[in-house]
């Protein structure tokens, strides 16, 4: 049964992550638009509870050996190439997840800029955030040929 279980969140997990990490890019795209900072807060919140539940999930899986065991994924270079992807989607997030904690505290104390002045690293975030997609796509391409007995050594 946990192995059902731990599979149902991974796989919801990252189908909120894909929806949340688009919503947060489309709507850093609109912020002259007075609700779009708002969306792009909750959006961002859904994409942060949906990485986290993906990543436990995803370690819960490999190190209790739900699926396949640990050497399984040990052992296959697809796996690394994966694992790869998730490295660089969280470097990629670091400096979007710092300027949106920043904006969050501003905004709470009233001090937050005006939105003129957050449009250029809204669209900085917006194309941050189109590339996290793609490389979730690489991850899930990555998925599938791994539970097709790719890369196995």
């Amino acid at each position: 049964m946990l192995r059902i279980v731990l599979a149902v969140l991974h796989l919801l997990a990252l189908g909120f992550g894909m929806a949340a990490i688009d919503g947060r890019a489309r709507a850093m795209r609109r912020l002259e638009s007075p609700p779009a900072l708002r969306d792009a807060f909750i959006a961002d919140t859904w994409w942060g509870v949906s990485a986290l539940l993906w990543i436990s999930t995803g370690l819960m899986r490999w190190l209790l050996g739900t699926e396949k065991p640990a050497e399984f994924y040990s052992n296959n270079h697809v796996f690394y190439a994966k694992m790869g992807l998730l490295v660089a989607i969280l470097a990629l997030e670091v400096w979007p997840m710092m300027t949106l904690i920043r904006w969050r505290i501003a905004k709470g104390k009233g001090t937050l800029p005006p939105v003129e002045a957050l449009v250029p690293v809204g669209r900085r975030i917006s194309t941050i955030s189109n590339v996290q997609g793609f490389l979730l796509i690489g991850m899930v391409i990555a998925a599938v040929l791994m539970a097709r007995g790719f890369g196995v050594r």
